[in-house]
């Protein structure tokens, strides 16, 4: 199921009132952006070391698509241009980017802050290009992917032995001083469902994460996001298979809360696909949903601001429950 069409045809053949429909009854119809863009978040491409059971954007090693150097030239002049302060780079595992490096530097130079999500365990790969101690000496904060504490449940979502090599790859970082209480050099931590359900309340599971990895296993991070599987890419594809899309989307749609909608992340983000394609959000990303302006290249603040963003039934895991962004729970 990889085509844009077959995914938005199993989203929205469930019998469900509609998320375009549900989001009238809240003060934030029709959706659009907030006065100021915070976050650009770029993909710089889908190759990856890892081939995650839950991954939306289906990244893996198989994969070629990676993003050009001038092509990020051009997020970093509108990141310039108007002023943006974060730029969030993720993948894939972005450290497969030749380029990666580079952007990096340049964003720090024009003083954006700078967020990688990495998946801790590429950093051993022969093709790595941007290793730890660069990420520490430009104070480059981390997100880092671990489903869960356990090495038996982390391992079942992402593959034999990446709870061992990400555990490897928390002790380097520690070394360097990420993860420590003087709050200098950040990483986070995310945690995905292993299954067709919600993730529980932030705070239990981030002080669960804090007990286990320190008492078992010596290694100190700064904070636990919870996001809500987006049924979109493999996580779309392992609820059909399974027979759990229907009961999911259900499930999801039942646990709309209304004081969500006006903390979803699309409000106050762009999108940018490793060929400069703006999108609302990563998941209207990976199902395709483009937005106006269409590319990079076009760019307008003012434009952006003004555009209706794309719904579908997927956004319901952003409003459901404590509502679910690429920082975590909303509320």
């Amino acid at each position: 199921m990889n085509s844009t069409a077959e995914q938005l045809q199993c989203l929205g053949d469930i019998g469900i009132i509609p998320f375009a429909e549900k989001i009238k009854e809240t003060d934030f119809y029709p959706l659009i952006s907030n006065d100021t863009i915070k976050t650009m978040q770029v993909n710089v491409g889908k190759v990856c070391n890892l081939t995650c059971k839950h991954c939306h954007v289906q990244a893996g090693p198989h994969r070629t698509e990676s993003m050009s150097r001038a092509t990020m030239g051009q997020c970093l002049e509108v990141v310039a241009n108007n002023k943006i302060p974060t730029l969030d780079i993720t993948g894939g595992a972005p450290e497969l980017n030749s380029n990666l490096s580079w952007m990096i530097s340049e964003a720090r130079q024009i003083g954006c802050h700078v967020i990688v999500r990495t998946n801790l365990t590429v950093f051993e790969s022969e093709h790595c290009f941007c290793k730890p101690e660069f990420y520490a000496e430009h104070k480059v904060e981390l997100i880092a992917s671990l489903p869960y504490y356990t090495e038996k449940d982390t391992d079942r979502q992402r593959g034999p032995g990446v709870f061992r090599d990400s555990i490897k790859g928390l002790k380097i970082l520690n070394e360097l001083g990420y993860g420590q209480k003087d709050g200098l050099l950040i990483i986070n931590l995310v945690y995905n469902p292993g299954g067709a359900f919600l993730p529980p309340a932030q705070p239990s599971i981030e002080a669960d994460y804090h007990r286990e990895l320190t008492n078992k296993y010596g290694v100190c991070f700064n904070n636990v996001y919870t996001i809500t599987n987006v049924p979109v890419g493999r996580f779309l594809q392992f609820l059909t298979n399974s027979g759990n899309l229907k009961g999911y989307l259900s499930r999801l749609a039942g646990s709309f809360n209304s004081s969500t909608v006006g903390k979803v992340m699309c409000r106050d983000q762009i999108s940018v696909d490793w060929d400069g394609q703006l999108y609302d959000c990563d998941f209207n990303q990976a199902l395709g949903l483009k937005c106006s302006p269409g590319h990079i290249s076009e760019f307008s603040l003012d434009a952006f601001k003004e555009r209706k963003i794309a719904l579908g039934n997927h956004c319901y895991a952003c409003t459901a429950g404590q509502g679910s962004s690429c920082g975590g729970a909303t509320i």
